[in-house]
């Protein structure tokens, strides 16, 4: 099989390299005679049963070498093993024997440095004892001494060590005995999962169902030993301190004092130094500043190596097939959950002996939401919970900090057009003038089933209309396309920041090839030359994929038309009920008070905005789960290419879900609707939607309004309330036996689980607000506002769910908010047509322009006659008679919203030139603002770096120092080589010098 060939291939080749080595094998071995080993105490039995508990390897006999040195020429530059990388690739490939083929590398490592240090001697014999690991013995024997001062039934329920004390609990696997017929393979996949892990090295501690507060529930506890942490360290790329900084920090700027009541602690914002860094190396530890083994790696890379062994361990041969992974055992419920452990209580500090609560920290001084002006600790949120989630936190504190410039000149904009309603708006002020508005009789607005109306019932609709359509709209639609510009660069400048601080500055190189999907690993059955590592790995054709992503392609089209279909359902809605508001509103007294703002079109565009609302949640709901199944059934190669691939499923189809009503309101309704006598008419029997005489923003400042604010309350509610809520039901069902120990695990385990999607859903979350705060951000200026208050409610909710409500997520690595970037600069893009659209086509902005160059007769007051030249006449009596009002009335004429000629024309109701006009400044505004804009943000983006001076700086001076640290490290080492050879050679000829008188004096006597 694939996987067996493989790793029996990376075997031979680690056999062939160590062969190849003859100081490796040219030494003879021989066991010790059993004479010379004291005799040793028998050890109590308690002991012993603990030493297996423990999983503390028998002691191996003391070796002695016969060392026959041969003269040799080789580097003694570098120490490494040659058979390094081939132990990395198993470590990839989830070989259980990795730590043991650790140890023999060590061994032959040590020989080798035996041997050169003794290259230049002749043929003589010398014996060496060499201790197998006197640092883990004394270890172990601590342990030991330890363990029998401690009683199981005293340990703290905040305790996250193994009953010893000492070490610490990097993860928990737990399950419960099933007694289905699958109990015995269940049963059976635990345990040689299990034995697999203890083989990698990992060291299980099981705590029994009956000490479980539930009374069923098994705890398997996981302690990554030293070694294990140092092998997979260098497998995964980690970078560590090798020196304190002596790069000056940047925090000061000139506003800090005015900014100092927003800042944090400075032992909160950075809780460790500034360290140059360099990726781990087992065969150099001596480089690292390694001050205490059990803490210099944080707890974040812990529970990351941790995990990573699981996912790659094996469990078994199933239909053939080698099984392997932590997922599939969750998914088949051999385990019930898989996750490190919390640092302890969020609401209090942690107690001696358990380390420093970051937990509590993290809570103290960014969950609760008294904190909310107060800067995020992003270096704390790193530590705890990996770079992929703080770069989320950064990002989304990015955005709001930004957003509040928009919010402030968008709040600007919104307080003009409100002072100016009783001044400078003409257009409201002639519809609400009884002597104008009061006497233009409008035609009905639908079929036999409305009536005839004056323009003077839309007085307050044209009076909002005004709020969000006047001369401050254009100013602000160039204002946020030059806004999201300076947003996007500086992002990209602050991203740039981000990942020279964190040590994500080479991410690519170093984790890209090391971040396959177990999935896909275990789907290969060919393996392909990397063109860039020189190295086989797994390859999956495209011919195995290319029916998953046709099937992937034809569901999210049918998704999409199936969004489609349901905004069509929903415009009938709103075309089928506005004649029964229409009729009902006018028959029904009690309503005549409310008929002044309560009119039949903003009651149906209220209703018809809700319904479409509630049924963009319905359609989400079901299309996610499908779209999750849809990716995983593609076999992505990587998580990077699995996350990319659901990005690009989930946004083309949530984009379409919430921005297709409002592109229809906005670029759609009215613009088709015909004229009194031959109106267009959906499917030939729904009459086409009109829209209000002051224009259709209001409708599109209303849609906006419900989708938007409704999406973010339902999701704080769906994000506060429903894990608060399984947690308290959880708990409540589970602690049946209140005199038992409820542990941290067991606190943990009834916890929210923080699943691998739950990040996606919030980038998600934050781009889809983004559109609606720029793509449309023209007929509602308050976007800005309203998304800065969410976001700061959003940023304290994330963090007290994620603090005090889930489970601690595995730490994972990202040095970019990844393919979101992409989408962001796409919807920047488009976010300068739609706004230029908006204000030519559905404001009045261009129509009033137009009049008031162009056609205004009166000098002093120019915009008088804008209503009643914007209004077409049309006879009554051209009416159908399918279409002509029931009740009769005696009028001649009705008017109607469009430029066209009047009746008495000999060309009539045909559009008159005015309306080309109008048209052809309509278009010529849109092409202007665009190449405005665009011509903006392109300067813009020339003239601002992608990366800050002071950071490329900061970057070039850390790679010279880490490859200067590296130099002189090596050439210490070459140094102390040397002095040992010259050492070994001086006693050699001491001794020969010695020996040779001997052999004189010895001759001389006889």
């Amino acid at each position: 099989m694939y996987w067996e060939r493989s790793k029996r291939r990376y075997r031979e080749r680690a056999l062939k390299l160590n062969i190849k080595n003859p100081s490796k094998w040219k030494y003879r071995q021989d066991k010790k005679p059993h004479g010379l080993t004291p005799p040793r105490p028998e050890e109590p039995k308690e002991i012993d049963a603990y030493k297996q508990d423990l999983l503390i390897p028998p002691q191996r006999p003391t070796v002695r070498f016969s060392l026959q040195a041969k003269f040799r020429k080789s580097s003694q530059w570098s120490s490494v093993s040659p058979s390094a990388s081939v132990i990395n690739e198993l470590a990839k490939m989830g070989d259980p024997d990795v730590l043991e083929m650790v140890h023999q590398d060590r061994q032959f490592s040590r020989e080798d440095r035996y041997s050169k240090a003794n290259e230049d001697l002749r043929s003589s014999e010398s014996s060496f004892l060499i201790c197998q690991e006197p640092r883990s013995a004394k270890r172990y024997n601590l342990f030991l001494r330890r363990r029998l001062l401690f009683k199981k039934d005293e340990q703290s329920k905040d305790s996250i060590f193994f009953r010893d004390g000492i070490r610490k609990i990097d993860f928990v696997l737990s399950y419960v005995d099933d007694i289905k017929k699958e109990a015995e393979l269940k049963a059976e996949r635990r345990r040689q999962f299990e034995q697999n892990l203890r083989k990698t090295g990992l060291e299980l501690e099981i705590e029994d169902k009956m000490n479980s507060e539930d009374g069923r529930t098994y705890f398997v506890k996981i302690h990554a030993p030293w070694e294990v942490l140092v092998t997979y360290a260098e497998v995964l790329g980690i970078k560590m301190p090798v020196k304190e900084s002596d790069i000056p920090s940047a925090d000061r700027t000139p506003f800090s004092c005015m900014l100092e009541p927003l800042k944090l602690p400075r032992g909160v914002k950075h809780p460790t130094p500034d360290y140059f860094t360099v990726q781990f190396s087992r065969h150099r530890q001596e480089l690292f500043l390694i001050k205490d083994e059990s803490s210099f790696f944080p707890s974040s890379s812990r529970n990351r190596i941790v995990y990573y062994i699981l996912s790659r361990c094996p469990f078994g041969m199933e239909d053939g097939k080698k099984r392997f992974g932590i997922e599939r055992l969750l998914n088949s419920n051999t385990y019930s959950s898989a996750f490190p452990l919390h640092d302890g209580q969020y609401w209090k500090a942690s107690e001696p002996p358990n380390p420093v609560n970051q937990r509590n920290i993290l809570y103290q001084n960014w969950a609760r939401f008294s904190y909310f002006y107060k800067e995020q600790p992003f270096n704390l949120i790193r530590d705890y919970y990996g770079e992929k989630i703080g770069i989320y936190f950064v990002f989304l504190g990015f955005y709001t900090e930004m957003l509040f410039f928009a919010a402030v000149v968008g709040l600007a904009c919104f307080i003009y057009g409100l002072l100016t309603i009783p001044k400078t708006s003409s257009s409201s002020i002639q519809i609400c003038d009884p002597e104008i508005g009061g006497q233009i009789i409008m035609c009905p607005l639908c079929d036999e089933l409305c009536d005839y109306w004056r323009l003077n019932s839309t007085c307050l609709a044209s009076k909002i209309s005004h709020l969000f359509d006047n001369e401050s709209t254009v100013f602000f639609a160039i204002f946020m396309g030059i806004w999201v510009t300076l947003f996007l660069e500086f992002w990209k400048r602050r991203q740039a920041r981000l990942e020279y601080e964190w040590d994500l500055v080479d991410f690519e190189e170093e984790q890209q090839q090391l971040q396959l999907r177990p999935e896909f690993e275990a789907m290969c059955t060919k393996r392909k030359l990397n063109a860039v590592t020189q190295e086989m790995e797994p390859y999956l054709p495209l011919y195995s994929r290319l029916p998953w992503y046709i099937l992937s392609g034809v569901t999210v089209t049918l998704w999409m038309a199936l969004v489609v279909a349901c905004m069509v359902a929903v415009i009938v809605y709103r075309l089928s009920v506005f004649a029964t508001f229409a009729s009902f509103m006018e028959s029904e007294a009690s309503l005549k008070h409310v008929k002044s703002f309560l009119t039949p079109q903003i009651t149906t565009s209220l209703s018809g905005s809700c319904l479409n609302f509630i049924v963009i949640l319905i359609l989400n709901f079901f299309y996610e789960k499908i779209s999750a199944w849809i990716t995983k059934m593609e076999i992505p190669r990587t998580h990077q290419e699995y996350e990319s691939s659901l990005t690009l499923k989930m946004f083309l189809f949530q984009f379409v879900n919430y921005y297709s009503s409002c592109f229809y309101v906005a670029f759609f309704k009215g613009k088709f609707v015909g004229y009194p006598g031959k109106y267009t008419y959906l499917f030939g029997v729904w009459r086409s939607e009109e829209c209000d005489p002051a224009g259709c923003l209001v409708e599109l400042t209303t849609q906006l309004t419900i989708i938007m604010t409704g999406k973010q309350i339902f999701g704080n509610i769906k994000e506060a309330i429903y894990p608060l809520v399984l947690n308290w039901w959880r708990r409540r069902k589970a602690r049946t036996n209140s005199e038992k120990l409820y542990s941290r695990w067991e606190q943990d385990h009834d916890l929210e689980t923080f699943g691998s999607l739950e990040l996606f859903y919030e980038y998600l979350e934050t781009v889809i607000q983004f559109g609606f705060v720029t793509l449309f951000v023209a007929s509602f200026p308050l976007a800005p506002l309203l998304a800065l208050l969410n976001n700061i409610i959003e940023i304290r909710v994330d963090a007290w769910k994620l603090t005090t409500q889930y489970r601690r997520p595995v730490a994972a690595k990202a040095h970019s908010i990844g393919v979101w970037q992409d989408i962001l600069y796409g919807m920047a893009v488009l976010s300068v047509a739609t706004n230029a659209v908006i204000v030519a086509f559905t404001s009045d902005m261009v129509p009033r322009l137009v009049y008031y160059y162009a056609y205004s007769v009166n000098e002093t007051w120019p915009m008088k006659g804008y209503i009643n030249n914007s209004l077409s006449v049309f006879l009554i009596a051209d009416f159908p008679n399918h279409t002509v009002p029931s009740e009769k009335r005696d009028y001649n004429t009705c008017r109607y919203r469009d430029y066209r000629n009047p009746p008495d024309s000999e060309d009539k109701y045909a559009h008159n030139i005015q309306y080309w006009h109008v048209l052809a400044a309509k278009m010529t505004f849109i092409i202007i603002m665009e190449h405005v804009v665009f011509l903006i943000k392109f300067f813009l983006a020339w003239m601002i770096p992608d990366v800050p001076k002071d950071v490329l700086e900061r970057v070039k001076r850390e790679k010279l120092m880490t490859i200067k640290i590296l130099h002189d490290f090596e050439l210490n080492k070459l140094k102390e080589n040397l002095k040992l050879n010259s050492a070994s050679s001086a006693d050699f000829t001491k001794h020969l010098a010695i020996q040779e008188n001997k052999a004189n004096l010895a001759e001389s006597t006889t």
